[in-house]
């Protein structure tokens, strides 16, 4: 019976614990997990050594350099509960959709890409993998549909 329970568990998590048809795959939850070591390793090996040997930083260096490592740390937590840190995912593919359509895209449409845009461009726009491998339907039945919190 504990194997059983186990089981009900686990397909639970996987499903959002509604049991709607909004299930996510275990290849698709290695996928996830797959993507936060890539941001985690990616950014904390940046990130780390950044903070232990900087110079002195602009206070606009020292805010994204923050914000850099704390979304490498939120990383790690996302390869245990991939699910539960999918907002961390879909703030990261925000913001950087946000960067190529409301600057990257009217400066090439000017004619005026410099090479620091050149380098911020090439940095930015992998993200675009990130579209077909997020589970879209969990997304939209978790923290769309679903009512919201009670606010009393």
């Amino acid at each position: 019976m504990t194997r059983v329970q186990g089981a009900v568990t686990n397909v639970d998590a996987v499903s959002g614990g509604n049991g709607a048809g909004d299930a996510v795959s275990l290849w698709r939850l290695y996928v996830l997990r797959a993507l936060y070591v890539i941001i985690a390793v990616g950014q904390g090996s940046i990130q780390v050594p950044a903070f232990l040997h900087h110079a002195h930083w602009t206070q606009t260096s020292a805010v994204a350099h923050s914000f850099l490592l704390a979304l490498a740390l939120l990383s790690i937590v996302g390869i245990r509960y991939p699910l539960g840190m999918l907002p961390l995912l879909v703030y990261e593919l925000l913001w950087k959709m946000i960067w190529l359509c409301g600057i990257a895209l009217p400066l090439w449409a000017a004619n005026q890409v410099d090479a620091d845009t050149r380098e911020s461009f090439f940095e930015i726009a992998p993200i675009i993998i990130l579209f077909p491998l997020l589970p879209w339907g969990y997304i939209f039945s978790n923290y769309l549909k679903k009512p919201g919190d009670r606010w009393r």
